[in-house]
């Protein structure tokens, strides 16, 4: 069986008189980090799947300027979201769905001021409408019975109010969903947001992602579920930190659902 995924462009969709029924917005991460390509592939196993009539930019897509914003820089952000939104405008994109709540909470809440109005969905509560549908089905395989926590992402979660979305996706595969002390509404971040992935850490005793991982290690599940590439990273750093990557995985609930699907 091939391993080729076709992924088709925007300008393919245009060279052919056709629309897409959604846009896949890859965003930096999911493009260029090894670890979050993997979510990436996941994904567009699952769109194929479920038949979605879906494409990406491609070299046309660019940062949303979520790090550039969050990090001060108000010039740099405008830059980027106008170009980006003379790309999307240009292809009249209606609908986009992201892996990535950075991208978003940017093309949701921040693009419509600057005359980018689209409908932006994260891509668990994209799966979740697949699943609620029936487009795609899964099964709890080997994760059924298997002790999975979430962890909520600050702009999926208290950003944007999104919470139910992953867990009722999570729940399909008929795992027991466990409970950080902190989470939803008082979910503790992973320590990358506010362009913090890209600076070295501040003077202190702790950094953001141990605590947060100790207190995911401390109910003992058997997987960490992330919603964000960001997070994945910094939950399995500390993970590795803690020295429990042979016992604790660190995975996107789009790669969750597609290891299901294979079974």
């Amino acid at each position: 069986m091939s391993d080729i995924l076709k992924v088709p462009t925007m300008a393919e969709y245009l060279a052919e008189g056709k629309r897409p029924e959604v846009l896949f917005w890859v965003g930096c991460a999911g493009s260029f980090d090894d670890r979050a390509k993997k979510i990436t592939k996941a994904f567009v196993k699952l769109l194929h799947k479920a038949g979605v009539d879906f494409a990406v930019l491609g070299t046309e897509e660019s940062c949303t300027g979520d790090p550039a914003k969050r990090a001060g820089n108000e010039f740099l952000f405008q830059m980027q979201a106008v170009t980006n939104i003379e790309v999307l405008n240009a292809y009249e994109i209606k609908k986009v769905v992201t892996a990535c709540p950075h991208c978003f909470n940017t093309l949701k809440n921040e693009y419509p001021v600057l005359g980018g109005n689209y409908e932006v969905m994260h891509h668990t509560q994209f799966l979740k409408s697949l699943l609620d549908e029936g487009r795609l089905s899964v099964n709890g395989g080997t994760f059924k019975g298997k002790r999975i926590t979430f962890h909520d992402p600050c702009y999926l979660g208290r950003a944007n109010e999104v919470y139910e979305a992953p867990r009722e996706v999570l729940k399909k595969l008929e795992a027991e969903l466990i409970e950080m002390k902190r989470c939803k509404r008082n979910g503790l971040c992973c320590g990358a947001g506010g362009a913090q992935m890209f600076k070295e850490a501040e003077p202190g005793t702790k950094e953001i992602n141990i605590e947060r991982t100790e207190e995911a290690l401390a109910i003992q599940p058997d997987i960490i579920a992330a919603g964000c590439p960001f997070c994945n990273t910094m939950m399995t750093d500390g993970v590795k930190n803690k020295e429990q990557e042979h016992k604790v995985e660190v995975m996107d609930i789009a790669e969750l659902i597609a290891n299901a699907q294979e079974l």
